[in-house]
């Protein structure tokens, strides 16, 4: 049984949950990619687990996982250093980029080990994430907010979801508290204000999932997450603590107030995703979601101490109930998700080690030293203008640009193809090539063999350069997950009908390998 008072009792429990968690992990291993998961986990899950494990090492001190942690984040930036690599552009989302920040962000903060100088450093790669995603501000439409999807052709283009706000909304926050920078402190205030006058977060502090932009984010999708609410509330604390603005502390106060929705059990202090977890059907993100609120929640306690009356119950109650239904898996202590039954739920997964990780870490919050700032000890390097090469990138660069040698090699490579093609029809040919050549020469010849071949040269194979498109358009509702109809697959293992326009739309699967159609919903309502 966890106590929270026992600190190395704590920490014992956190490793063995942490060693679990990595099981899920193949990054590390021979033939893995550094900081991609398999499926079911998106890409941005990799990011959080990063986040997640700076944290197990400056709350412990087990530096077990630094290096697996540094190849991960370091593998993942991408070509211009901004996480947004090449092969997720079938699933990357402002959110999903947004947790790669965060956690990079976490790593200046906490003094974890900077990277060699000829690496991204930190600071720079969370510089990066914010620049890219302020140029994506999209005032147009609902005259602002950040787009749930980064490119166009991903389903969910056309909705605004939270946790993007959030994210964001914290990058921004925590860069000008680390920084100094007010420039960041603005766009902080901006997203807080657009996300609030859109009614997402309501007068009572709820905090909704999002909204579509066909009539102009009016009509809300009403389910409420943890880790919506506890993105806002921990860059409310960092701009509080930068500022010291009372707004800030009224805005904390009210989602104190606003947070217990999360919190369920007879004594109303076991964190609950109650969205899905009432009704068993979390799917794989959603599993993970605690992690972000008890890994946030302690944050707020670190840069508004005046919330830890309110908050260090509830995490202590939590992580009481998540180590008490550890008790799964072969080695008879894998954690389930549903803390508030008392009793493994026969669920094991990365999240559900992730969150009770995390909500056992949070024990540690108020032993551990506060983070730091430029002006208070930080070493890692910024780079203002980091992602500005990446600002316009709308549509994937799959490959470098095409040279004047490029061309000259495919030129060389179509006339050998070409040669070797009406060979091998001379050979087939035989002795009636022959008769062909005596009668009207070798270029006759050539045209009698092209002519087997009319789609080369117009006739009838203009109707098959019609059937391409058709055949195109055929196969684009399979491509696109269920944009053409279909079933909606969850992380309970159930089958769905279709989104409807209140719920956000399915997703594509993309690993490093290459990207396969999926239709689990992500950050979606409960079916």
């Amino acid at each position: 049984m966890l106590d929270p008072d026992d600190k190395a009792g704590v920490k014992q429990i956190a490793k063995d949950m942490t060693d679990d968690m990595m099981t899920f992990y193949p990054g590390n291993k021979p033939g893995g990619t550094p900081g991609v998961l398999p499926l079911p986990y998106y890409w941005w899950e990799a990011g959080a687990l990063m986040g997640s494990l700076i944290d197990y090492w400056y709350y412990t001190g087990d530096d077990t996982w630094n290096d697996d942690v540094t190849e991960g984040l370091l593998f993942q930036v991408g070509d211009e250093a901004d996480y947004m690599p090449r092969n997720q552009t079938h699933t990357e989302g402002n959110d999903d980029q947004g947790f790669w920040g965060l956690a990079v962000m976490t790593a200046a903060e906490y003094k974890f080990p900077d990277p060699p100088e000829d690496k991204p450093q930190w600071l720079a790669l969370a510089q990066a994430v914010f620049n890219t995603q302020a140029a994506r501000w999209d005032k147009e439409h609902c005259d602002g907010g950040l787009r749930w999807q980064i490119f166009s052709w991903n389903n969910g283009y056309d909705y605004k979801n939270t946790i993007s706000q959030a994210c964001f909304f914290a990058l921004g926050a925590r860069l000008a508290l680390y920084t100094g920078n007010d420039t960041y402190a603005d766009w902080a205030k901006e997203t807080w204000d657009w996300t609030e006058g859109r009614g997402y977060i309501d007068e009572k502090y709820y905090v909704y999932d999002g909204a579509y932009i066909q009539d102009g984010c009016k009509e809300l999708t009403p389910y409420q997450w943890t880790y919506n609410i506890g993105g806002f509330m921990l860059g409310a604390a960092a701009m509080y603590n930068h500022t010291e603005d009372a707004v800030w502390k009224e805005r904390l106060d009210g989602m104190l107030k606003g947070m217990k929705l999360f919190f369920r059990g007879d004594g109303k202090d076991i964190m609950t995703e109650v969205a899905c977890e009432p009704s068993k059907t979390c799917n794989t993100d959603q599993q993970s979601f605690k992690a972000y609120f008890s890994r946030w929640l302690a944050n707020v306690v670190i840069w508004y101490p005046e919330s830890a009356d309110t908050i260090m119950p509830l995490l202590k109650a939590s992580s009481i109930a998540a180590a008490a239904v550890c008790t799964g898996g072969d080695n008879g202590r894998m954690c389930g998700h549903r803390w508030n039954d008392g009793k493994f739920d026969g669920t094991t997964g990365l999240g559900q080690q992730m969150a009770a990780m995390s909500a056992a870490l949070s024990n540690l919050v108020e032993d551990s030293a506060p983070p730091v700032t430029a002006d208070s000890g930080g070493t890692s390097k910024g780079d203002n203008s980091a992602g500005g090469d990446d600002n316009d990138r709308g549509s994937p660069i799959l490959h470098r640009p095409i040279t004047a040698g490029d061309r000259a090699g495919a030129a060389i490579l179509t006339l050998v193809v070409l040669g070797g093609l009406v060979s091998a029809m001379w050979f087939m040919l035989g002795d009636d090539a022959k008769e062909a050549t005596a009668a009207v020469g070798d270029g006759g010849a050539r045209a009698a063999v092209l002519g087997l071949f009319p789609a080369l040269k117009g006739g009838k194979g203009k109707e098959v350069d019609e059937t391409l498109p058709q055949m195109a358009e055929k196969e684009q509702p399979q491509m696109d997950g269920v944009k053409g109809g279909g079933m909606l697959f969850t992380g309970s293992g159930e089958v769905s009908t279709p989104r409807t326009a209140a719920a956000p739309p399915p997703r594509q699967w993309s690993t490093s390998e290459g990207s396969s159609t999926s239709t689990e919903k992500r950050a979606s309502v409960p079916t």
